[in-house]
């Protein structure tokens, strides 16, 4: 397996057109190539669990039926006990996965009918049901058998004096290659191993709480070959730096950060904000906030400096001094609210639109190049006038769908956060987890990208190195748990990180 992921995403088709250079071009046969997935599968099996000595697979009746095949082969071979339920009819299989078929009855492998009780008996359970091309919702009998395959799971989970594995071959069948979105039902997967080229559905929407882990296998098809297709989007880096401060510096090197928010009851918001910018490196920082809050921000964090504000036309000041503006933490929506950023829309720095500002831009919609938006799937729903649901059914739509209305460049958070200029291609981040859904992770981030954004990084590479440090610093504090982790956790990390 790859120890380190490439960074092209691609979607079914993009992979289908792969499969079809390297048979053409690359002269690899197509039961060549379905037996590389195989191997590769069983010796990633073989290195999770190398005590396990009994194995069961489920078949479809595509190429991810034939790698189930060669997998459940090789592992009669190897002296497992092997189950195989078909659950597409034998006489369906035709090509490469007959072949497969075939050989695995060659080599002594007999198949059963399915009785989902007989998963009880397995430590292996491999999922070859469906590959990249299912587009439709799952329906019976392939629904009672992804029901079995999850209670098997679920079962597994409490006991302890066998180890049980769910092996998903190439995605979990159920889940969209192109978007991650769940076909009404998916297999819950402890493994995935995929092949050839990712597909950008594993990292981002529903698809990461049914992967488990996600090895990949390029089949050892030329690169080459590979990158002759373009990519769909990318992964962001795993490694990210920034330049070393030079000696003789001083803070009006490294930007003016105003952060316009903190409504009665949220100045917690603002202040998180307020604070991620100056542990991310901004040289100043601002807050402008209700009147009765501006005090009490010089007890909590005197570093930053606060701004009662009675009268929005008073923002006038705040706004030329700074390098940059972030509206929303705790802004509300009252009339307040909607004045400061009326102000904030009209001045020429870079934006940073977060939370509520964002359900004001929804009311009134504006274009604009140089601003990042950072909506989370009910934020982003608004904006577009859909659901949440609608959004999160395909999040790589969504996000182009938001750069086209609006411009500048949009974060979609969420679980494989995306993010999208005017140019180039999507960047999803596959780092975070879900300790970090809680209140005031957002405002984190959104101080983050607008601290970078002061230091004179573009708005579009700051979105993406931003969000980058918010999910490593969320992981590194997540190390003590996930449940009870808060967004003031991070702060400590991402000054770390952005020194190493």
């Amino acid at each position: 397996m790859t120890p380190d992921f490439p960074t092209e995403l691609y979607n079914a088709e993009s992979i289908a057109s792969i499969e079809r250079l390297a048979i053409n071009d690359g002269g690899i046969t197509g039961m060549e190539l379905m037996e590389r997935a195989g191997l590769q599968a069983f010796r990633a099996i073989q290195a999770k669990c190398p005590e396990a000595r009994t194995l069961s697979a489920v078949t479809g009746s595509g190429h991810n039926g034939g790698d189930a095949f060669i997998v459940a082969r090789l592992a009669h071979q190897m002296g497992f006990d092997v189950r195989v339920y078909p659950v597409a009819p034998l006489e369906s299989l035709t090509g490469d996965a007959l072949i497969a078929y075939q050989r695995f009855q060659e080599a002594g492998g007999e198949t059963l009918a399915f009785i989902p009780e007989d998963f009880e008996a397995t430590e292996i359970l491999v999922d070859g049901l469906f590959g990249t091309g299912l587009k439709r919702a799952i329906e019976s009998p392939y629904r009672e058998v992804i029901e079995a395959i999850n209670r098997y799971r679920a079962r597994g989970d409490k006991q302890t004096v066998r180890e049980r594995l769910v092996v998903a071959l190439d995605l979990p069948s159920g889940i969209a290659a192109d978007t991650g979105e769940v076909l009404g039902i998916a297999v819950e997967a402890d493994l995935t191993i995929t092949f050839i080229g990712l597909k950008q559905g594993l990292f981002t929407g529903a698809a990461p709480s049914f992967t488990g882990e996600v090895l990949f296998d390029d089949l050892q098809v030329d690169p080459l070959i590979r990158h002759q297709t373009p990519s769909n989007a990318r992964l962001l880096p795993t490694k990210t730096s920034i330049p070393r401060r030079a000696k003789a510096s001083h803070k009006g090197h490294y930007g003016h950060v105003l952060i316009i928010g903190g409504d009665q009851g949220t100045l917690g918001a603002a202040r998180l904000a307020a604070e991620a910018s100056a542990r991310i490196g901004a040289g100043l920082v601002t807050i402008a906030t209700r009147i009765q809050h501006a005090g009490l921000m010089a007890v909590m964090r005197p570093e930053l400096m606060s701004h009662g504000i009675e009268d929005p036309q008073e923002i006038g000041a705040l706004i030329e001094r700074a390098t940059v503006i972030a509206i929303g933490p705790g802004l509300g929506q009252s009339p307040w609210a909607q004045a400061l950023f009326q102000h904030a829309l009209a001045c020429d720095r870079p934006l940073i639109i977060d939370a509520d500002a964002l359900h004001l831009l929804a009311e009134t919609p504006h274009r604009r190049d140089s601003w990042v938006l950072t909506p989370h799937p009910g934020e982003a729903g608004h904006l577009l006038q859909c659901t949440s649901k609608a959004i999160q059914q395909d999040r790589f739509h969504a996000i182009n769908a938001l750069q086209a209305r609006y411009g500048g460049t949009i974060v979609l958070k969420g679980a494989g956060t995306l993010i999208k200029e005017d140019t180039g291609l999507t960047s999803l981040c596959r780092l975070g987890n879900p300790g970090m859904a809680t209140g005031g992770m957002g405002d984190v981030l959104t101080g983050v990208i607008a601290g970078l954004i002061a230091q004179g990084i573009a708005l579009g590479e700051a979105s993406r190195l931003g969000v980058h440090l918010h999910a490593s610093a969320g992981d590194l504090a997540a190390d003590q748990g996930e449940r009870g982790l808060l967004a003031s956790d991070l702060m400590p990390h991402l000054r770390h990180l952005v020194n190493a």
